[in-house]
């Protein structure tokens, strides 16, 4: 016998996307159910994002969910931008007076759990078969089997898409509006997590003759890094030597003094690249946020950044939809679609300006603009801007 649940707002995904949604309509006096495909323990263990932008900590603050981001993050005023012989630093405060905060997309799952779990928030984990009706009439609904077996229809005033690229979610949107935008590239990022504090007070961009790196950190213990790879590179092909000796000559060991400590690395990974929009961001009464509507590669730090603006546009804009008023709903497509072209194109402008190919007058092109960026107040302010993030809703 299918178990029938009624509430606001049925949200499919419990990544960062859903479970912050579900706080802020709380906030608002809005229920909702939280539908996800897999379990708990994978969710809160993701390896994702982990630059946050100062509109994102500024909301995390308003909401609650600062504490521990202040108490064990570290807060960054820039990055160092580097190509052969040369390292400039980009300091965003003085350039923008926003800075940004390193802090994993794990630890922040692991906050908005804690959070949800302690105010009963109803979340349906290892969803199987996942459904979405009606999604044109005032009544919308999802089905879906729990792991026992048993059938679950949970009826809503509105429906949240924040189930990522493979969910149900994006393919719900009818073909009837659906248009899709997508670029990809031809190089991919061989991710690592190790266990070796930074070499480096804040992230180094590196450009090389070689491909691009990326010094990143996670906590003062771990490091995180990436090294431009071709497509279909597997990660079994770099050995644990082959990465520290490629790291090292493309973030510049031994230049002024500077040197890359290597550590015990604890995960290797292979991630595409590529860009992906769907418009429109809604469908009747189904509403898209996060991953589910677009894709950025990783360069700029914008993908959890996205999403968290996304579902900071959307909770009152469903909390007023559920109450009669359909105003702020019927403009967040348009208004959500601003900010993610506007980060699409500088997560763009970032990687192609980064990583190197076969053609030598492009070569040049992206020395020119490295040395533009790093030299003029104008480009190293435009940089700043879009890195450390522009308003929500702006």
């Amino acid at each position: 016998m299918t178990q029938i649940t009624t509430t606001d707002v049925a949200i499919i995904g419990a990544g960062p996307a859903g479970m912050l949604l579900s706080h802020l309509l709380a906030a608002q006096g809005v229920e909702s159910v939280v539908i996800e495909a897999r379990s708990q323990e994978y969710v809160a263990s993701r390896i994702r994002a982990g630059v946050l932008e100062h509109s994102t900590v500024e909301l995390l603050r308003s909401v609650g969910l600062a504490d521990r981001l202040e108490a064990e993050g570290d807060e960054h005023r820039g990055i160092h931008l580097q190509w052969p012989g040369e390292r400039h630093h980009l300091d965003f405060v003085d350039l923008t007076g926003r800075s940004v905060w390193i802090y994993g997309q794990t630890e922040l799952q692991k906050d908005l759990i804690a959070a949800r779990t302690a105010a009963g928030q109803q979340v349906h984990y290892e969803a199987a078969d996942v459904a979405l009706h009606d999604l044109r009439t005032e009544a919308p609904s999802v089905t879906f089997t729990d792991p026992s077996g048993e059938p679950h229809r949970v009826r809503a005033r509105a429906v949240a898409g924040c189930d990522g690229s493979f969910g149900p979610s994006r393919g719900a949107v009818g073909a009837d509006l659906r248009r899709t935008w997508e670029r990809v590239y031809p190089y991919s990022w061989l991710g690592v997590l190790a266990d070796v504090a930074p070499s480096t007070d804040e992230l180094i961009y590196a450009w090389h003759p070689d491909g691009f790196a990326l010094h990143s950190m996670r906590s003062s213990t771990v490091s995180r890094f990436y090294l431009q790879v071709p497509n279909s590179t597997s990660a079994d092909e770099w050995s644990h030597d082959r990465i520290w000796d490629a790291l090292a000559a493309r973030l510049g060991h031994g230049q002024d003094g500077w040197e890359l400590e290597p550590g015990t690395i604890t995960d290797t990974s292979v991630l595409p690249m590529r860009s992906y929009v769907q418009t429109p961001m809604r469908d009747g009464r189904l509403f898209l946020a996060g991953d589910a509507a677009h894709i950025v590669p990783p360069t700029g730090a914008k993908g959890l950044n996205l999403a968290v603006a996304d579902v900071a546009l959307l909770a009152p804009a469903l909390a007023d939809l559920v109450r009669g008023d359909s105003r702020q709903a019927d403009a967040y497509s348009d208004t959500a679609l601003r900010r993610v072209w506007r980060c699409t194109h500088f997560s763009w402008w970032m990687t192609t300006m980064l990583h190197t190919g076969t053609d030598p007058f492009d070569t040049q092109l992206q020395l020119s603009q490295l040395r533009w960026v790093a030299t003029s107040e104008a480009g190293a302010t435009g940089l700043a801007e879009n890195y450390a993030g522009l308003p929500i809703g702006f």
